[in-house]
């Protein structure tokens, strides 16, 4: 048979657990329907609506404005390389984009009553950390900011640092791809480039030795040369100026060596060397040709004196 005490004790828990339970409905009811509450959410989520489309607008309207520098720097200047204005437009609009996102989070952040203070500190003492710890890449970073900045190099452009030559196909803030004359991709870290040099910068000068026999008269080789890359400049845009026939460049019992060069625009020197050469040879066979043909007629008319 059942103690009153124990029912006395059940019933208790029940009403408490009933009392409990009214509370947490009330609660619950007084949070859904409080006004001032669901105002305030409405308003912060409409303010960050505003600041998220406020953002958008100013990237837009600092990446036009850059756009806009960089074309007037590049009409106001003569010799200009539009590959540099792009590398750093490009850099420019990323810090205008990371730096607005950066804003936005830490205004939508205050709309939540985030104490901002304490997360910047602890931002930055991580940010200290992490420089002590990554040195090597922290100097990575700034020297590709300075390669860029100062023009160092651009994509696009033939360089060569220590035993590495190739063209630019990348440039990161922590490192560089270059592509080789072979294909080769070579990626180094922005740290270890120490030195650069640079082929796009200025225009080359293709040069050309060609070896003649002693046989052959410098006067007759020299106008030869001279007819040979007559009409270069049309045949190659990459020629800047008229090829230039220096002279004889060394000379030794059986041969001499004369000198031929020619400006010509960056990373061109090779194909314009080609080109040089290929005339040259062109007039030398006809020439060669020319003299058989001389050759045999006066054979020709021998024979026909003599018979």
């Amino acid at each position: 048979m059942m103690s009153p005490q124990w029912l006395e004790t059940a019933t208790g828990d029940v009403e408490g657990a009933v009392d409990e339970a009214v509370k947490f409905s009330d609660k619950a009811w007084n949070w859904f329907t409080n006004v001032d509450m669901w105002t305030n959410v409405l308003f912060a989520g409409i303010r960050i609506i505003v600041l998220f489309i406020v953002t958008r607008i100013v990237i837009r309207v600092v990446s036009k404005v850059i756009d806009k520098s960089l074309e007037r720097h590049e009409q106001s200047r003569i010799n200009v390389n539009s590959r540099r204005l792009a590398t750093v437009g490009e850099l420019l609009r990323n810090i205008t984009s990371v730096v607005c996102n950066f804003v936005l989070v830490l205004l939508i952040l205050s709309e939540f009553n985030f104490d901002l203070g304490p997360l910047l500190a602890g931002a930055g003492v991580l940010g200290l950390a992490i420089g002590f710890g990554a040195q090597s890449l922290v100097k990575d970073v700034i020297t590709g900011l300075f390669i860029i900045l100062e023009d160092q190099f651009a994509v696009g452009d033939v360089i060569q640092t220590g035993t590495y030559k190739g063209t630019v196909e990348l440039i990161g803030l922590r490192s560089t791809r270059i592509v080789s004359m072979n294909g080769e991709t070579h990626i180094l870290p922005n740290g270890m480039i120490s030195s650069v040099t640079n082929y796009s910068f200025s225009n080359a000068l293709a040069m050309v030795d060609l070896p003649v026999q002693n046989e052959r008269t410098l006067e007759e080789t020299v106008n030869l040369i001279k007819q040979a890359i007559v009409g270069l400049q049309e045949q190659n845009e990459n020629v800047i100026a008229m090829p230039d026939v220096l002279g004889i460049q060394s000379l030794n019992t059986s041969e001499y060596v004369i000198r031929v060069v020619a400006q010509c625009a960056p990373n061109t020197r090779a194909g314009v060397e080609r080109m040089i050469m290929e005339n040259i040879k062109q007039a030398l066979e006809i020439d060669e040709m020319q003299k058989q043909t001389l050759i045999e007629l006066a054979a020709a008319e021998e024979q026909k004196e003599e018979a």
